[in-house]
């Protein structure tokens, strides 16, 4: 049996000291040879090694001393790197993983303006958004046209779910509404920024006329739904901004605020034509909606549906 060191992709994003994005964008061009355990990624470290001499500065093929080097292996898949934490997206990554040839899916846990500035950069394929725009009361294409500028873009529908205020079982605080976060008495845990439970909550704070500063624990940062409604379990804070599927899993009440849109973006080009048509396949098909739908907590009715194309 080898004993070849290998890295995984967070392993290699502190060795290099770049993001775990840029790693797999390194692996997505062909540049950094990878292969896959299971449904992780790992790169061994001669083939690291080599791509470190490729890219040095100054340094020559043809020179007398200089170590040889092996000729990349091919890989047979290009990572397909999905970005957004709902559950929902691990399950469409598998479904894209049995129907789109040549892709493999991996997925990114970041929030939907983080996910955005990913794809701005080239660094993810499908963005998961749920980002609420105050000015506008819509969600996601205000953000899409204020980041993407440029891009040609489509906006595709994932799915609807409730979105709303984590509280201690039997709500003894009696938090029914936005206002009640600014309350004295009130410490709340926050999601970290660029999530959308964090830009939902800065946009009603801005549209009420609230300041942040007033609500305690808005420093406080956590970055999923779960830990959040735990802490408040726990009795670490009083509320939080979350999805109303968690709160059936944690002992926690639920306060209902609004039906958000949850939606992908892709990049509308030639390249991803054949991937689009699988997307879009995937997402209307009868046994991943099934899935969805025994999960529970999650409205359907525009799944598949095309909601944007850029000019």
């Amino acid at each position: 049996m080898s004993n070849q060191i290998s890295y995984t992709i967070d392993e290699l994003s502190k060795l290099l000291k770049v993001s775990k994005l840029t790693v797999y964008d390194l692996i997505k061009k062909g540049e950094l040879p990878a292969f896959r355990v299971g449904r992780q990624m790992r790169v061994e470290a001669s083939d690291l090694e080599n791509y470190k001499n490729n890219t040095k500065i100054g340094f020559k093929k043809t020179d007398i001393n200089a170590p040889s080097l092996s000729i990349p292996k091919a890989i047979p898949f290009r990572p397909l790197i999905i970005s957004g934490q709902d559950t929902a997206l691990d399950i469409l990554s598998l479904h894209l993983e049995k129907t789109t040839e040549n892709y493999r899916p991996l997925r990114s846990y970041i929030g939907g303006l983080s996910g955005l500035m990913a794809m701005f950069r080239e660094e993810t394929d499908l963005v998961a958004i749920h980002l609420f725009d105050g000015e506008t009361g819509e969600y996601n294409i205000p953000y899409i046209k204020k980041i993407l500028t440029g891009f040609p873009i489509l906006l595709v529908n994932l799915l609807y779910r409730t979105t709303g205020i984590y509280v201690k079982k039997g709500n003894p605080k009696k938090i029914q509404s936005w206002k009640d976060l600014i309350r004295e008495d009130i410490l709340i845990v926050n999601r970290e920024k660029g999530s959308g439970a964090r830009v939902l909550l800065d946009e009603q704070l801005q549209l009420n006329g609230f300041s942040r500063k007033k609500v305690r624990g808005y420093e406080k940062e956590e970055t999923n739904h779960l830990v959040v409604a735990a802490m408040i379990a726990n009795g670490e804070a009083d509320a939080g901004i979350g999805i109303e599927r968690i709160s059936t899993m944690i002992d926690v009440d639920f306060i209902p605020m609004t039906n958000e849109r949850y939606d992908i973006v892709i990049i509308n080009k030639l390249e991803n034509e054949k991937l689009i048509e699988n997307l879009l396949s995937t997402l209307r098909s009868h046994s991943f909606q099934k899935e969805l739908k025994t999960i529970g907590g999650y409205d359907l009715k525009e799944t598949g549906t095309i909601l944007y194309e850029s000019p």
